[in-house]
């Protein structure tokens, strides 16, 4: 037992007093009876014991009663010992786009808004966050009409990044019991590397969980151009049963253009087959209905008029493999000997390939290093009479590179940097039986630039990244069978699209992601993005032919957005959410450590008011003393 005021207990003391003033009473006097009352001593005797009971009986009685007046003072009372600690709340509500699955007809995250309403007491102060939001020490009147009105995220906090954001809102006060309260329907994914929370919260999971757990989503887009003016455009989807059939819709802008049905397979994904015109202005958008998850029931995509990346080799090589590799509706390809070249016109191009010149003169390399610092791409192609000397004036300008010395001798090409950007997403996997080319005569050369293919010995074959892409020997068949080998195309390709970063189908929100603008703007203007209401202004970087766009943390909310210059439309943009919480597989909750796992939000704060519970003893005490007091009147009463 404990007490709310044990000082108040010292007054126990104070039962000394009626024990001394007792025992005054009870002092002993010897008395002589007179003969004529000697008779009467045998009934006084008597009389003096029922007098020294009643006495002890009050004594008892008040002693009794006086401490029983003291201890309710004091007020005493039992507890857990968490009970009396000082207590912080800090609730994680999870309002990512899996929180949209039914259970008895309403979403999870309405479900588990209105449960926190209901039970959290309207004068606990109280933290609350979401994956983007975060109010702190609030009280539920503040933030409920937030937390109806509270909208769905595609983003989405891993466990580690949930205990890291509680703990700077938690106080460091280490004497309080910090109480984490995680309400999410714990997808598998949000499982990290290691997943332990920290052990000096207390930490409570209430899983939400729907009914049924099926989820159609349409994944993902593919252009394929084929011939006669048209392309295929493939989509896939997953989550469906086998066999199972499902209509999708294709619309351009509201228009309905198409419609036909995804089979599902075994393996719960479908694919389904569209053509539409090619290289004609299409603002796509796919539609399904399912009754599961809302958000990727649609799919948006937008085809532009076609922009050719322009290109320009400088060459003094007969052969013809650029021409080959340049050539479709992809490309605005030239190719010049060097005494026959304009200057005038590499400022237009968005590519220039220096193939197997001798010498770069000193005019040609200022254009060139204007051309670099304008954004345009270099290739470098040496040849193997190369004057060494003028290549590394220029290279000295541009980049930390120079050439060395000349090798002749046989070498083959032996490694391909995967992770380099040329080859990033060109490769299933990481080869290592591929048929590698091989070069008979090649230069050594010293970069700081990233070396994209290496030779046995570990020379350089291709090094460079962002504009700059050097090769260190020549691609003539005289000196390497190079340009026969499959490396050459997405070599090639990927070199000359990084000069122009055109827009895909459509982006992915939460992803960073670059795109070049065939515009020239002046100092002024900027490039606007807007779809409907919504508007903002992106990240820009203006060159002299284009305009290149970083999307980060905008925009917020899918569709297919606009592109204005002066409030003129110059082409679109798609934008899709990620579908990474399409997949409803969820975490097993018994493997994790330091967690206290309740059934429900109002299990979690019945077992919560149950901690904090105090049994207070006061009134009993009352009670004893007013029935002692009620004793001591019988006494007085009854006992002679």
């Amino acid at each position: 037992m404990q007490f709310k005021h044990p000082e108040i207990l010292w007054a126990l003391f104070l039962l000394v007093i009626p024990i001394l003033i007792h025992l005054f009473q009870l002092r002993r006097f010897t008395k002589t009876p007179f003969t004529n009352v000697a008779m009467l001593q045998k009934v006084v005797s008597e009389s003096r014991k029922s007098n020294s009971l009643k006495k002890w009986l009050l004594l008892f009685t008040r002693l009794l009663l006086l401490a029983a007046i003291i201890i309710a003072f004091a007020q005493p009372f039992t507890s857990a010992v968490s009970a009396l600690k000082e207590k912080e709340t800090v609730i994680y509500l999870d309002d990512s786009f899996s929180m949209q699955a039914n259970t008895n007809g309403i979403s999870l995250l309405e479900k588990a808004v209105q449960d926190l309403l209901k039970n959290i007491d309207g004068e606990t102060a109280f933290s609350l966050y979401t994956n983007e939001k975060t109010f702190t020490n609030v009280q539920k009147a503040d933030i409920q009409n937030a937390l109806l009105s509270l909208s769905y995220s595609f983003k989405q906090l891993n466990l580690n990044e949930i205990g890291l954001k509680a703990t700077s809102l938690f106080s460091q006060n280490k004497g309080s019991i910090k109480n984490l309260i995680v309400i999410s329907d714990f997808q598998e994914r949000l499982a990290a590397s290691n997943t332990a929370l920290d052990s000096v919260l207390t930490t409570h999971f209430v899983p939400m969980r729907p009914r049924e757990i099926q989820n159609i989503s349409i994944d993902s887009v593919f252009l394929e151009e084929g011939l006669n003016e048209q392309a295929t455009l493939q989509v896939f989807l997953s989550g469906g049963k086998e066999n199972e059939v499902l209509p999708i819709s294709l619309y351009n802008d509201d228009e309905l253009i198409a419609k036909t049905g995804a089979t599902f397979r075994a393996s719960g994904d479908a694919e389904v087959e569209f053509t539409i015109p090619l290289n004609e202005v299409l603002n796509g958008k796919l539609s399904i209905i399912d009754n599961a998850l809302g958000y990727d029931n649609q799919f948006f995509f937008n085809i532009n008029s076609n922009k050719k990346i322009k290109v320009l080799a400088i060459s003094e090589s007969d052969n013809d493999y650029l021409n080959r590799l340049f050539r479709g509706n992809e490309y605005d390809f030239q190719k010049y000997p060097l005494n026959q070249l304009d200057y005038s016109n590499l400022t237009e191009q968005n590519v220039v390939i220096l193939d197997d010149l001798g010498t770069i003169p000193t005019s040609l390399q200022n254009i060139l290093r204007t051309f670099k610092d304008d954004g345009g791409t270099l290739i470098i192609v040496p040849s193997i009479n190369s004057d060494i000397s003028s290549y590394n004036t220029f290279l000295s300008t541009v980049s930390s590179t120079q050439f060395t010395e000349k090798i002749s001798s046989n070498a083959e090409l032996t490694t391909i940097t995967f992770d380099h950007p040329l080859y990033r997403d060109v490769f299933e996997q990481r080869v290592t039986n591929f048929q590698y080319p091989s070069v008979k005569e090649h230069f050594r050369i010293r970069s700081t630039l990233p070396i994209a293919l290496s030779m046995e010995g570990g020379d350089s074959f291709l090094t460079g990244e962002n504009g700059l892409f050097i090769f260190t020997a020549p691609l003539a068949l005289e000196n390497s069978n190079f340009i026969n080998s499959p490396l050459i195309v997405p070599t090639f390709y990927n070199m000359a699209q990084s000069s122009l970063q055109l827009p895909k189908p459509y982006q992915t929100l939460g992803s960073v992601s670059t795109v070049d603008i065939a515009v020239q703007i002046d100092t002024d203007d900027i490039l606007k993005v807007s779809k409907e209401n919504h508007g903002f202004i992106p990240l820009q970087q203006s060159f002299p032919n284009r305009v290149r766009l970083t999307f980060d943390q905008n925009p917020v909310v899918d569709g297919i957005y606009s592109i204005l210059k002066n409030e003129q439309p110059l082409e679109n943009i798609s934008f899709n959410y990620p579908r990474t919480e399409s997949l409803l597989k969820y975490l097993d909750i018994g493997t994790l450590e330091n967690i206290n796992t309740m059934e429900s939000i109002p299990a979690l704060f019945e077992y919560l008011e149950t901690e904090n519970n105090i049994t207070a003893y006061w009134k009993w005490f009352v009670i004893l003393a007013l029935l002692l007091a009620l004793l001591e009147v019988i006494i007085q009463k009854i006992v002679t």
